[in-house]
């Protein structure tokens, strides 16, 4: 009896050890796996110059514009945001570097993003591992930021980018979070020539960047940069914007009127490749963008005398040619971007050559670094304006070029530890 009463508590003991073992082997390991989460990824995002201008919102918070507008996308070989995103639960806290300096990861824009990212995730993977770790970014422009280069575009169309394959979040739904980051990122999200459709939703998810074409549809687009100010410009876009719509009289007809009109245009003129017009409706759009920075009030000023001496140059060269050569057009600053067809992009480097001389070694960078041929003297004699030596700090030859893209991890911009290298 006592040996049949022994083994019967032997086998119970036997069996509740083996579940507690079991269990607990199975916990670890739970533990351990969780412990192991580590997730990297590194890409590129391009700058977009809009040929239509975004100004104006009619929701601060969701960034909803008041208009439509459309841009070409260029080639990152000369302009990239670069941003390497990593997640584990080893990180204490979410933290964001930029261009070496550690910045303040409570940004409400930021947030919205990191927000928006994560939820996304929630939804499809309630039990992901992924949403208990923290993040750590560390992001560098090769461009001056915030210089009326769309610095901010760049930037956070390519976090958005770089979250969304660390999260596992659908490229289709990476405009509208990119959106709420900086509102003409959505644009940076595609390459080609990309439209921002305004939208009618008051929950914005119609407000999304539709590629209207390709790169490739029109490989014959260049675009000159002529940088006369590289420094942070005075008035915001945010403030700017938002002044705008509280005071300029103009501004309700543009976004309402002119702006569903020229977008139909422009979409056409890209489809057909005709040059003539989209130079046309890109250098009247940039005319009227700035017309309502100065019916602000206080009037907002972007431009500055370089800036409108380049505009005067490329009318006159223009009026000589007796077609469109130069489409210009300026965003929130001082900074010429000029559209041009590859076969007329000698012609106009001698141009600026001409009339902006410089002595510096790099004046011409990207795919133009070599000094231009002589300006013709049958061009020089019919633009007859005095030169401006050294107004220009340099000039940046690029082209229509393609959307994001995702690095090897030997780009990476964070260490094995994911902190900056």
């Amino acid at each position: 009896m006592m040996v049949e009463n022994y083994g019967e508590w032997h086998e119970k003991v036997k069996c509740k050890w083996t579940y507690f073992a079991t269990q607990h082997h199975t916990t670890f390991l739970m533990e351990a796996k969780r412990a192991a989460i580590y997730k990297a990824v590194t890409c590129t995002a391009p700058v977009n110059i809009a040929v239509i201008k975004y100004w104006g919102k009619r929701d601060e918070e969701l960034i909803l514009p008041i208009n439509s507008s459309l841009s070409g996308t260029l080639s990152q070989d000369e302009l990239h945001a670069k941003t390497s995103v990593a997640v584990s639960n080893s990180f204490e806290s979410d933290r964001i570097w930029l261009n070496d300096k550690e910045e303040d990861i409570n940004n409400p824009r930021l947030q919205n993003c990191l927000r928006e990212i994560r939820a996304r995730l929630q939804a499809r993977e309630p039990d992901s591992p992924l949403l208990a770790g923290k993040v750590h970014i560390c992001s560098a422009n090769n461009f001056p930021t915030a210089a009326g280069l769309a610095s901010s575009a760049a930037g956070y169309a390519c976090l958005v980018f770089a979250l969304g394959q660390v999260f596992g979040v659908a490229d289709t739904e990476l405009s509208s979070i990119a959106r709420v980051g900086s509102g003409s990122a959505c644009r940076s999200v595609y390459g080609g020539f990309v439209s921002w459709e305004m939208g009618a939703r008051p929950d914005g998810q119609d407000s999304i960047a539709v590629q209207v074409a390709p790169a490739s549809h029109w490989p014959e687009m260049h675009v000159l940069i002529l940088v006369v100010n590289s420094g942070r410009k005075a008035v915001s876009s945010t403030t700017g914007m938002e002044t705008t719509v509280q005071t300029s009289t103009l501004i309700g007809h543009r976004a309402s009127v002119v702006v569903p009109r020229r977008m139909e245009e422009m979409k056409a003129a890209i489809t057909a490749r005709d040059f003539e017009t989209f130079g046309r409706l890109t250098i009247q759009d940039s005319n009227q963008f700035h017309a309502v920075c100065l019916d602000t009030y206080p009037p907002i000023t972007y431009l500055n005398d370089t800036s409108r001496a380049v505009i005067d140059l490329c009318t006159r060269y223009n009026k000589h040619a007796g077609k469109i050569k130069a489409a210009y057009t300026f965003d929130a600053g001082p900074n010429a971007v000029i559209y041009a067809l590859a076969a007329d992009v000698p012609e106009i480097l001698s141009l600026v050559a001409h009339y902006f001389p410089s002595e510096g070694n790099d004046f011409f960078r990207g795919r133009s670094t070599s000094t231009p041929a002589p300006l013709a003297d049958s061009i020089a004699a019919a633009i007859p304006v005095p030169q401006r030596p050294g107004a220009l700090q340099y000039v940046l030859h690029t082209a229509v070029g393609e959307g994001p893209q995702v690095l090897d991890e030997k780009a990476s911009l964070l260490s094995s530890s994911g902190f900056p290298l």
